[in-house]
Parts: structure tokens; sequence; C-alpha cells
């Protein structure tokens, strides 16, 4: 078969040798421009994904094709949410090899969804090629799945890779994380093209070299200012760092407790805004508090010049029992938000799986939601959105609170406490999809955790200042809010994910359909 290009190049890019081990190796790759170190490599993860649509385009049959997605997605997940270990076996204490076989058969079955669409993308692509557009549409259909199934885990999802490329991150305020991780598989495809496909396919490497342009073109078009400023706050965020271990024992409950309540009326002599204290800094309801505690606690922030947020679990008649953010502002009635998206296993227990539960030694309960589209705190000219732990991961949920004009947030507040895994990946990795959601609504994000990172972004995406983490401490800045709505937010808001599942579903059939066809002829 003729080549374009120097024949000695081909004889080292030849993927037809050991590709299992090719797309375990890819899968790393991908894990690594993931994850190493807290940091994040776009171009690295683009890579991951040509090395992956080249062993597709090799691939002869519809199987062999899905082996491989199936052995990329694997590495990949392992590769980056294998902390989940930690939070059952060491915090949890089930037994190690039953943790790490919960871990496997998570991203194993998770892999599945990958593994269909590399199948669906060599049922779409000609023999010794790959669909350009197939390999965007099936990656996208994919991820979206993963965000989805199941209540959704898209933890690690491609185009968080992305969140520091000045060129790739352009696309965030109008296609958010998902469109990103789509563009990023096109871009992948094409270069996968250019060096794979044979010479007598010149329409498909020219549909290559324009997609590659217009990709990276589109960088400096894209690049606009949705959003003005709204005003300026100053804030304060307590980091706790109390260990998970002795979270729930009584002396280290009072100790936290006592460092909170401290922090939290200093923050009033400061001359500080809106102090936030992080999920569950509270660890427990408040008429479970020392008698006159949280009276006190409420009405010294009634009558003085500053705001809090903070996290505690809630019990009542009405909502149940809620994993809940209680905002104390002067002259307001109280405000609570309690956490819409649950975290499986930790906050409610899927049907059937009461069994894996009881295996662990950890507080869980079945807790109850609130409202999606849930209202925000209004505080010096500022409407301030809480969201708790990982629920910032739901870009198109946090969206919901942008539907009603004259009430979109202008600052993003997180709450959080993921100190269940450990000195790991997982504290980085959060920083990142806040960055991200910063990036698509053109807010910024402050963030107050128990151990880590405890932050302020700004409308950006960039870090204005951050605690280091597993250290207690209170970081203080000011936080400019942003009014406007980016192209995301405006389609998002109203309809959810659903034009990216319509684009990627519709393209694929189109595929499919002219597969049949060309067939049939």
């Amino acid at each position: 078969m003729n080549r374009p290009g120097p024949q000695w190049l081909y004889r080292y890019l030849r993927l037809s040798r050991f590709p299992v081990l090719q797309a375990l190796l890819a899968g790393v790759l991908h894990a690594w421009a993931l994850s190493h170190q807290g940091s994040v490599n776009g171009w690295l993860q683009v890579l991951a994904l040509v090395w992956l649509a080249g062993l597709v385009a090799q691939s002869p049959r519809v199987m062999k094709a899905a082996l491989i997605g199936w052995l990329f997605a694997l590495a990949w997940l392992v590769g980056s949410v294998w902390w989940l270990y930690i939070s059952m076996h060491q915090y949890g204490g089930m037994p190690s090899v039953l943790a790490a076989l919960a871990v496997l058969l998570l991203c194993a079955g998770l892999a599945l969804i990958y593994a269909l669409a590399m199948a669906l993308v060599r049922k779409v692509s000609r023999p010794a090629t790959v669909s350009i557009v197939g390999f965007s549409a099936a990656w996208l259909l994919a991820e979206l799945m993963r965000g989805w199934i199941f209540t959704g885990f898209p933890w690690a999802s491609s185009g968080y890779a992305q969140v520091d490329n000045a060129v790739l991150n352009a696309y965030a305020p109008w296609l958010g994380v998902y469109g990103i991780g789509a563009v990023a598989a096109l871009l992948a495809a094409s270069v996968a093209t250019i060096f794979f496909a044979s010479k007598d396919t010149w329409r498909q490497l020219a549909v290559a070299w324009v997609a590659i342009v217009v990709v990276l073109g589109l960088h400096w078009p894209l690049r606009h200012d949705f959003t003005d400023p709204a005003g300026t706050i100053k804030v304060a965020l307590l980091q706790g760092n109390v260990p998970q271990n002795l979270k729930f024992e009584q002396e280290t409950m009072l100790n936290a407790l006592h460092w909170y309540l401290n922090e939290l009326l200093q923050a009033q002599e400061q001359g500080v805004d809106l102090v936030v204290a992080p999920e569950t800094a509270i660890p427990t309801f408040p008429s479970y508090l020392p008698r006159g505690l949280w009276e006190g606690l409420r009405a010294e922030f009634a009558a003085g010049d500053t705001a809090a947020l903070i996290g505690i679990p809630l019990r009542t008649d009405a909502t149940g029992v809620t994993n809940s953010m209680i905002g104390l502002a002067p002259g307001q009635a109280l405000y609570q938000y309690d956490k819409h998206h649950l975290v499986p296993f930790g906050e409610f227990i899927p049907w059937g799986f009461r069994w894996f539960v009881d295996m662990m030694n950890i507080p869980l309960g079945d807790m109850d939601r609130g409202a999606v589209d849930a209202t925000s705190l209004w505080w010096r000219g500022q409407r301030i959105a809480p969201n708790i732990c990982y629920e910032d991961l739901f870009g198109e949920e946090l969206a919901r609170r942008f539907a009603v004009p004259g009430q979109e947030p202008t600052i993003m507040a997180n709450a959080s406490n993921i100190a269940w895994f450990g000195d790991t990946v997982a504290l980085p990795q959060h920083l990142q999809i806040a960055r991200m959601r910063s990036l698509e609504f053109q807010r910024p994000m402050i963030r107050a955790t128990n151990t880590g990172v405890t932050a302020i972004i700004d409308d950006q995406g960039r870090v204005q200042g951050m605690l280091a983490p597993f250290t207690q401490g209170v970081l203080v800045g000011d936080v400019q809010g942003r009014q406007g709505l980016t192209f995301y937010v405006s389609w998002v808001s109203a309809w959810g994910l659903l034009p990216l599942w319509l684009y990627g579903l519709v393209m694929i059939s189109f595929l499919l359909l002219r597969t049949r066809t060309r067939v049939s002829n």
C-alpha cells in the first residue's frame, strides 16, 4: 500500500504489532496526561487519542476494535481513579483485595462504553482508515454516557486535560467539557488519518488537513468575554484539615468544631464580606450541638457585617436528611442549600448493594436530594451559588441555576471534603474540574475544603490563591463577581446536554446508513 511521506517513518509507526499491549500503554498515557502529579497536558491527551485512533484504523475486525477501546479505557480509568481504593480500604476497612477488585470492576464496566464506541468507529470507517467525524462523534457519545449512566461518574473526562491548553480551552464557554473532548477527538482522528491513511484516500486526507486548520484556527475568534464585572467582595475560606479516620471521634469533632467556630467569628472582625466553611465542617445535626451554640452562632451573624456559608448535615420533616450548606447573613432569613447530586454508596445506597455497603465501616446513609435549580445566597450585590463536593462535575446541572433572568449566580462556591481519598491526585483533579466550570460559565469559583484544595479561581479558570493541602488555615482574598451568560450556559441551561447527544447520534446514524448503502452497492 502506497503512503504519502517517507517510508522509514511508517516502519516506526506500525501499530499492527502487539496491539493489546499498545492499547494499554495508550490508555496509561491518557491517564498520565490527565493527572500526572496533579498537572494536565492537553497535547499529550490528544497524542494518546491519536494512538488509539491509529490502533482502531489498523484493526481489521469490529470485535478487535472493541477490545482495543476497552483496554484503552480500562488503563485510563484505573490510572485516573485508583484512589477510590483508599476510601474503601484505608478508611472503610474493606479487605485490600476486595477493594482493589471493586475499583477494577467499576473501571472495567465503564470501559465497555468505550468498547462499543470503538466498535462503531470501526463499523463506519473504510478498511485501514478511521472515520474522522465518526471517531469524534462516538467518543462524544461515550463520554456523555459515562456522565449519565447510574447517576453518572464523569471524573477524569478527557476534556479536563485541556483546562490549561491555550488553544482548546477556548471552546469551553461555547461547548463545555464534553464538547472540548469531542474537538480533541476530532483533532486526534485527523492527525491519525494523515499518518496512517493510504495515499488513495486523498479525500480523507484533505478532510483531515481542513479539520486540523479549522480546529486550531478557531482559537482566536472563539476568545470572547461573555461576562462583565459585577462588583468585588472579600472572602475567607476555611480549611480545617480534620483527619478522615478521626473525623467522627468525639474529641476530634469538638476540637474541629472549636476551630471552625473561632475562625467564623474572627472573620467578622477582619472586615470579610463572606466566610465559607467546607462540607460538614459542623459534622452533626444542629440539635446534637451543645445547648445554645447554634442559636448563638446565628445571633452573631445576624448582628454583624459578614455573611457565612457553613457545611452541615440537616434533618427536618420537610426535607428529610440532607447534606447542606447553611447561609447566615445580617437582616436575612436562614438560607439553606441542599445537595442535589448525591454520591452513590456515600450519600445514597443503590438498590441491591446493601451487602457491599455493609462491608465498609463508613458512616453512610440514604439522604434526600435538594432541588437542581436551587436559589443563590444574595449578599453584597452578589448572588452566590453553593455546590457540594463532586456536584461540580455536573456543569449541565449547575447551569440550571442560570435559567431565570435576573437570578443568575455571579459567584460559584464549592464546599468539599475529599479527605476520603488521602494525599492523592484526587485533590488536584478536583481543582481542575472546578477550573473547567469557571471557564464554561466565566464565573469565579471559590472552594472551601477540609484537606484541600482550598482556592480562589477567577472567571478564566486561573487560580488566584490557594492553601497547601493537608494544612490548617484560612485563605483570604478578593473575588470579582461576573454577570452575563456564555454561549454554553445559554443552551445548556435550557436543553441540558441534549444538543450534544443529538449531534453524536445523528452523525453516527448517518455514517452507519452510508456504510450500509456502500456495502449493499
